[in-house]
């Protein structure tokens, strides 16, 4: 392993990876694991999802002796941010080390595979290492400790409860018995034959043995025993990294640098160099001082070295709290509560507590407590110590402290409690778990000795101020006062006071963070109220409705339960229709050994890209200058517009875009070039020096922007039937209103990736992309390499999902580095970072609604006039079939006589925005639900009533005249409020809402139905090639692309069925463009419906060729008649085609089929909102969904809880934010938040539909990609449904608008209340806002 010689001065590196002895002896500072692994090692398994220690798709297991305790030490790390030189004498153990599906598989392996926890499998190694390193430190965990080692690791298929029901079979409590309480199914059940409840059987798992796991490495643990402590130093290109043996060093290294960065766990400064471009030429790493890392205890309190780890602070905290008596342990409770929900596992395993502070971050979660606590600094230089306490004074500026330069930070003293003080803290971020906050705040008063008199008060925030901030002024009004309503009052008005934040200010939400201030006392005050009662003190009692705002947060283990048709008896064990088959792929997934396209092994001359793009929204170039890029370490050349050698424009639909910009610029992120380089970091350095000088154009961003210069997309399409002025004129009321639905980002685990090999002759290129689209692709390359589309090819073998955006946009890239390839006649390769995957490639429409509608007495609806308004961004891409989509889907599931519906696409200066599951369906169902829940408010009549009230029936049309046949939407419904408990529900949301001001149930039903075809009806057509071997094998491939869905299991299983032969004889290697041709992309949730029929018809082929064979040889096996067929020279080679019959529409006429058929399901969700800072939680939520005949149960509630977590993220918590200017300010898991595993429903039910055959697709099955993602609007309504019974409170009713997504800021601005009265928002057009609405 080891290279031959070493960089002048600098040491060898000595770590052990999966029991093998690694000496590396050119160790680069600036080099991660993670880099290492991939490209030194060739260990692909571990993943790059984010690159910033957000998504735990890279999580390993690092393990060390540690001398001074002689124990091992276990624990998880992102690979992505921990660097290679911090890994002396450290054993690292990826998803590869644990087993493999060649040798054997380790049981945290196999039980996410059987469990359907691995979809597209992207982030199945990181959880798998996750959940490995926690049976390391505890082979017997508790559900609990299971949620807590999930926290750093996100997940965007499966909607997280396949991967906790499979690892619940190793804990200790198990939770519910998840269906495995009785023989037949699960005790909730109504036991029925019909119905199965169980997905698999955990009786078949290997058991879990802790005494067989992988040993530490015996020569690992002698050399650490015997080593002699001597100061380490790593020298890279730019960068130096000394490691100090002790204290004494660590202060005269920082004495002669005074200017290096202190790393500790790479938390930070990680991220710094990576995403801030910094450069720190010399690094101090002093995680292993003794002084740093002791723990002593002193009269006062505990004493922490400053490189304590937060995960060891929080370990040695819960003990003290366990045996100190409880009022001397309020300050330790109040870190060990923020400790609970900072970061993920995974980080606080490495961050250290002095990192955390000397970062001085003005949102950090820690630094309130610290400074409201009054916690005391050990300071030092080479010269001596001084002590100094965390108060207003150490934080001067944004990120200061008041540390000299010279000076280190040695320890932190948190001290014990007195008596008659009280601690609370609080953060508030936009998701519970992994979140960056908003606003935090700690919280300490001390009261005279049996008094309710204030001696001491310490308000401190996070989140208000460019720094970590006190309110001093409102503490001093409020000392000597009784805690009590007037103090309370007084507080409130001062620190509203107080506490001001420009309105311009970074992060937004100016008027949410100030009402928070006051929100968050209140619950302080309420706290205390309680405990001085407990405590015996005369005081106000807190009323009963207001107890519990002062509750903190507990989670509760989710349970679940899967309801489907068992396969009929009597049905051979041998078809595999209709049974919960694993996916194909997710053993391997599990193991690392599935190969994703940026695991496939570096080519010997290949080199890497990096995209060169623009930084403004709209502008001319006026000069690119690339001298000091191309003069940079390893860079090879420059790609520009004139090195295309074809045609320059390109596009899916019109070619109204450009493969690099040639120009003008109408977007940030608009790709003007690329670098290519010998690796990727030389690449991306050199790509950030090209120098490019703007003439700028005022940009177009938002909406109403777009509308205001009326920059819109042709054509402007309108769908209308009936008479809408006499529907008006026999409405009883009529009411107008508006929604915004905020755009979504995909998120895909693994980011878009192409690698292209020139081939050397007539123009020939084989390209390996991460797309839907292998045609598009295609023809795409193609045209801007100005070559035919039979000299390339496209292989797609797998995706780590794609959700719609790799339809169209991944074409974005491969072109660029096609271009390249060609250029250099040598293979280039690029994956794209998450920032600039984020930046680069739009995300689904965002949308404005503006609605009429004329409605009777009773609720029903009998005129509707919808207008809908989408951000389309700076190209057409997709856009005018999402808009068709929209109006396609405008009464969602309710029938109305008189409708007109008009779309608009709007042009702005966006990145182009494209497809994204659901294509415009579910903005254009959101708008229906908004007016369907506007008129239920207007006449004060329960919201299902009248969504029951205006439900389809069969036979009845749509507004687009299509007639609906086999409608299952009533059965769903009503099996949904039985499965749910709908009414019961209701009574008891009411009486809770009626007990507590402060926190609101809400509950809601919601219906869908969604059409399945591709509105284009040319791209119903797909194609199949099937290849039966002499040894009686098959292989298998169609048109359609596996991104995680299970696509080509389900066409194993069509072909097992149709052909007769078990799952196993059949082989799908890859999708590529040589063997089916001019596919359409795998989309619009009809894969299964168009490959499985082309499938279908290839088999059939095949089973009448060899028919006479078997009629000849009755009792002979499946080999014997393939062996007879090909001696008799019969061609064993088919292929299929299918196209949908009786599509085409015309929007002319509005007259001709859309769709094939329709997709419905009903979801029940119940939620809690925080009224006080508008957190919400998910309680419960039911799904009733109709899949037709289910070709695979488990693939099928997969892809039902998958796309409702999708949807829940839509709904509640994903966030795009814009500058005003267009630039994408959310580029990462940091800034932009999908749901996590905490996220999820505390009881979830899906049922599938039982008998409900549909006769149009394969099999009797239905479509269920897309359809369920608009059921989490149940979650949205509910919340809606609480916040009204919120402003009640405040005597406000009423239909009121509230956009998409329900943010915890939209949810507290719209429970209006005392404390948001006190907080104004200020003037729009007095000041220029941080981020805006597009």
């Amino acid at each position: 392993m080891a290279d031959t010689e070493t960089r002048c001065g600098s040491d060898e590196l000595l770590f052990w990876v999966n029991g093998k002895k690694i000496v590396e002896r050119n160790a680069d500072p600036e080099t991660t694991l993670l880099t290492y692994l991939r490209r030194k090692l060739g260990l692909t398994g571990t993943k790059l999802g984010c690159a910033e220690g957000g998504c735990g798709a890279c999580t390993v297991m690092l393990s060390r002796y540690q001398t001074h305790t002689q124990q091992l030490l276990h624990y998880a790390v992102n690979a992505c941010l921990a660097p290679l030189c911090s890994l002396h004498m450290v054993a690292v153990t990826t998803v590869e080390g644990i087993g493999s599906v060649a040798r054997k598989l380790h049981p945290v392996q196999e039980r996410i595979a059987r469990a359907h926890g691995s979809q597209c499998g992207f982030c199945t190694p990181g959880i798998v290492m996750s959940m490995y390193a926690l049976l390391r430190n505890n082979p017997t965990p508790k559900m609990a400790d299971v949620e807590e080692a999930f926290q750093g690791n996100l997940c965007r298929c499966t909607g997280y409860r396949p991967i906790l029901e499979g690892y619940k079979t190793f804990t200790v409590d198990g939770g519910c018995c998840g269906g495995r309480g009785r023989d037949n199914g699960c005790c909730m059940a109504n036991g029925s034959g019909a119905e199965s409840t169980s997905l698999f059987n955990a009786a078949d798992f290997a058991p879990f043995d802790p005494t067989q796991e992988v040993i530490f490495p015996p020569e690992l643990m002698s050399l650490t025993k015997g080593q002699r402590s001597a100061l380490l130093c790593f020298r890279g290109d730019r960068t130096t990294w000394l490691q100090p043996d002790s204290l004494d060093e660590f202060l005269r290294l920082k004495w002669i640098h005074p200017d290096a960065r202190v790393v500790v766990g790479n938390t930070e400064v990680g991220i710094e160099v990576k995403f801030k471009n910094m450069v720190y030429p010399v690094i101090l790493a002093p995680a292993f001082i003794p002084e740093l890392i002791e723990v002593r205890h002193t009269e006062d309190g505990v004493v922490f070295g400053a490189a304590c780890t937060l995960s060891h602070m929080a370990a040695l905290l819960r003990q003290e709290v366990e045996t100190l008596p409880p009022h001397r342990t309020e300050v330790f409770l109040a870190v060990l509560e923020q400790l609970r929900w900072f970061a993920g596992l995974q980080i606080r395993n490495v961050a250290a507590v002095g990192g955390n502070i000397m970062t001085a971050s003005p949102i950090s979660d820690l630094n309130p407590v610290f400074m409201a606590t009054g916690c005391k600094l050990t300071l030092m230089d080479k010269d001596g110590s001084r002590v100094v306490p965390m108060d207003a004074a150490f934080f001067p500026g944004y990120r200061k402290t008041g540390l000299r330069p010279q000076e280190v930070l040695v320890s932190i003293e948190v001290p014990f409690s007195r008596r008659t003080q009280f601690v609370s803290v609080f953060k508030q971020s936009p998701r519970r778990e992994d979140d960056i906050s908003i606003v935090t705040a700690a919280m300490s008063v001390t009261f005279g000795p049996g008094t309710a008199v204030v001696e001491e008060l310490r308000l401190s925030y996070g989140g208000v101020a460019a720094v970590t901030t006190l309110a001093t002024a409102t503490a001093r009004k409020l000392l000597g006062r009784c805690w009590g309503e007037e103090l309370l009052q007084d507080a409130c008005s001062s620190l509203a006071e107080e506490m001001t934040l420009d309105p311009s200010a970074p992060g937004g939400m100016v008027t949410y963070r100030r009402t928070l201030t006051l929100s968050l006392f209140y619950k302080f005050y309420l706290t205390v109220l309680q405990k001085l009662r407990a405590q015996g003190v005369t005081v106000d009692a807190v009323r009963p409705d207001c107890l519990s705002a002062a509750d903190l947060f507990h989670t509760e283990t989710p349970s679940s339960l899967q309801v489907y048709q068992a396969v009929p008896e009597g049905r051979g064990q041998g078809d595999a229709i209709g049974r919960p088959m694993m996916h194909l792929s997710a053993l391997k997934q599990a193991t690392g050994e599935a190969v994703y396209c940026d695991d496939v092994p570096l080519y010997e001359n290949e080199l890497y890209l990096s995209l060169i793009t623009s930084s403004k929204a709209h502008a001319h170039i006026l000069s690119i200058d690339a001298s000091v890029a191309e003069a940079m370490l390893g860079v090879v050349c420059c790609v520009f517009a004139a090195d295309v050698p074809g045609s320059n424009a390109t596009g899916p639909v019109q070619y109204d875009e450009t493969v690099l910009a040639d120009r003008q610029v109408t977007c940030v992120g608009h790709i003007i070039g690329a670098v290519v380089a010998d690796t990727q970091i030389h690449a991306q350095r050199a790509a950030k020096a090209v120098q490019i000088q703007y003439e700028e154009l005022p940009p177009v961003v938002t909406i109403q922007e777009a509308i205001a210069a009326q920059s819109f997309y042709q054509p402007i399409r309108t769908i209308q039937k009936g008479d809408l002025e006499a529907g008006f004129k026999q409405a009883d009321h009529i009411l107008e209103g508006e929604m915004h639905i905020g755009g979504q980002e995909h998120f895909y685990l693994e980011t878009n990736v192409t690698l292209a090999v020139p081939r050397g002759e007539d123009g020939e290129m084989e390209l390996f992309v991460s797309t839907q689209s292998t045609t598009k692709t295609q023809a795409l390359v193609a045209k801007a390499l100005g070559v035919p589309a039979n000299r390339v090819v496209v292989r797609v073998k797998r995706m780590g999902g794609a959700f719609g955006g790799k339809e169209t946009r991944t074409t974005v890239l491969s072109t660029v580095v096609a271009v390249a390839a060609n250029k250099l006649k040598r293979p280039v390769r690029c994956m794209l970072d998450r920032d600039e995957d984020m930046l680069v490639m739009g995300g689904r429409h965002p949308f404005y609604g503006k609605y009429k509608v004329g409605y009777l007495g009773s609720g029903k609806v009998v005129a509707l006039d919808v207008s809908y308004y989408s951000n389309a961004g700076n190209s057409m891409d997709l856009s005018l079939s999402v808009m068709e989509r929209a109006l396609f889907h405008m009464e969602n599931s309710y029938s109305v006589a008189n409708v007109r519906g008009r779309g608009f696409m709007c042009r702005t200066n966006l990145p182009s925005n494209t497809a994204f599951r659901g294509f415009g369906g579910p903005q254009g169902m959101m708008v229906a639900e908004s007016w369907i829940t506007d008129v239920a408010q207007s006449l004060d009549r329960p919201a299902e009533e009248v969504r029951r009230l205006n439900l389809y029936v069969e036979g009845e049309s749509t507004p687009y005249n299509q007639i609906l046949d086999q409608l299952t939407l009533d059965r769903c419904w009503d099996e949904c409020l039985a499965r749910s408990g709908y009414q019961q529900r209701r009574a008891a949301v009411d009486l809770y809402n009626r007990q507590n001001r402060w926190t609101k149930r809400g509950l809601a039903i919601v219906p869908t139905k969604f059409g399945i075809s591709f509105t284009a009806a040319f791209l119903n057509q797909a194609g199949a090639l099937v290849h039966v071997y002499t040894d009686g094998s098959v292989l298998l491939t169609h048109g359609g692309t596996e991104m995680g869905q299970g696509l080509h299991t389900k066409m194993v299983q069509v072909a097992s069925r149709v052909l007769g032969i078990p799952c196993s004889k059949i082989h799908i290697s890859e999708t590529s463009t040589n063997t089916v041709p001019n596919s359409s992309p795998t989309a619009a949730s009809a894969s299964s419906d168009l490959n499985g029929a082309a499938v279908q018809s290839a088999c059939v082929v095949l089973v009448k060729r060899l028919e006479p064979y078997k009629t000849e040889n009755p009792k002979g096996s499946w080999e014997d008649w393939v062996r007879a067929a090909y001696f008799d020279r019969v061609n064993l080679s088919a292929n299929g085609f299918y196209k949908t019959p009786d599509l085409g529409y015309d929007f002319e006429t509005n007259s001709g089929r859309v769709f094939n058929y329709f997709s419905s399901g009903v979801a029940c969700s119940e939620v809690e909102v925080d009224c006080l800072t508008g957190s919400h939680k998910n309680l419960s939520s039911t799904i009733v969904m109709d899949v037709g005949h289910s070709l695979n149960p488990a693939l099928d509630i997969g892809q039902v809880e998958g796309a409702f977590m999708q949807g829940l993220g839509l709904f509640t918590t994903e966030e795009l934010r814009y500058s005003p200017l267009g630039v994408l300010l959310t580029r990462g898991p940091g800034s932009y938040k999908i749901p996590a595993f905490g996220d999820i429903p505390t009881h979830l039910t899906v049922s599938l539909l039982r008998d409900a055959p549909n006769d149009k697709a394969i099999f009797a099955s239905k479509a269920v990609g897309e359809p369920p993602l608009f059921l989490a609007s149940a979650n949205f309504y509910a919340i809606k449904d609480a916040v009204t019974a919120a402003r009640g409170e405040s005597g406000l009713g009423g239909p009121f608008r509230l956009d998409s997504p329900a943010s915890c800021e939209r949810i507290r601005i719209a429970c209006s209340d005392k404390f948001t009265r006190l907080c104004p928002p200020p003037e729009p057009g007095t000041f220029t806002p941080w981020s805006v609405q597009v």
